[in-house]
């Protein structure tokens, strides 16, 4: 059998490195404004905050390829400037990845579009994360694998030497499928191993190096 040791850590950007669900929801709401459609249900906000933008309009408008497109087209056009605002990094971010980086190669695998990559910049997250990738990078979003693969392969790691740390049964469903090991932060029910907080992070991903050897 051939071992293999814990070289990578993935991170979802969402509900991990930032408390993001009210940007997410008021600039979702404001694409429903602007299509005349009253604002989204609190069982909406769930996939507004998870979701890629055509899951969540798929949702919103029950599969109407035209309702659903004029819906994406609205959001290309809408800047994001007035939400990143909302976002609060989680306590300890920037020491959390700071602990991390001498040890492991870092990255983030997001739904987000257009804003994966504007969120590094603004939050000055370049000098941690090797690698970013959201949903424009791949044909499927997560629970779909392929933004996970896509990291492995720009990071030159195996599947097994590699762990996602991520806050929904879609992050595991992508873990799983690409083969990687899997941290569940917060309180989404996987059989993975847990943790609380963005802080507890580096101290359980030593522990799953350990358990690996």
């Amino acid at each position: 059998m051939v071992e293999h040791d814990l070289r990578g850590v993935i991170f979802d950007c969402d509900g991990v490195l930032f408390d993001s669900l009210p940007a997410n929801v008021a600039y979702y709401n404001a694409i429903l404004t602007r299509l005349g459609h009253p604002p989204m249900t609190s069982e909406l906000a769930e996939i507004a905050h998870r979701g890629s933008s055509l899951q969540f309009f798929a949702q919103v408008f029950h599969g109407d390829e035209e309702k659903i497109a004029r819906a994406l087209e609205v959001a290309a056009a809408l800047d994001y400037e007035p939400f990143y605002a909302l976002m609060r990094p989680m306590p300890g971010l920037h020491r959390v990845l700071g602990a991390l980086r001498g040890r492991y190669r870092l990255a983030m695998a997001t739904n987000r579009g257009y804003t994966a990559r504007e969120v590094v910049r603004r939050f000055a997250l370049a000098d941690y994360l090797e690698v970013t990738v959201g949903v424009r990078d791949v044909p499927r979003p997560k629970p779909h694998p392929d933004m996970l693969e896509l990291c492995l392969q720009k990071l030159g790691l195996m599947p097994e030497e590699a762990v996602y740390v991520g806050d929904a049964e879609s992050d595991w469903q992508a873990a799983r499928a690409a083969g990687t090991h899997f941290l569940a932060l917060g309180p989404v029910s996987v059989p993975a191993p847990r943790v609380d907080t963005l802080e507890e992070v580096p101290l359980a991903v030593e522990a799953l190096r350990r358990s690996l050897r």
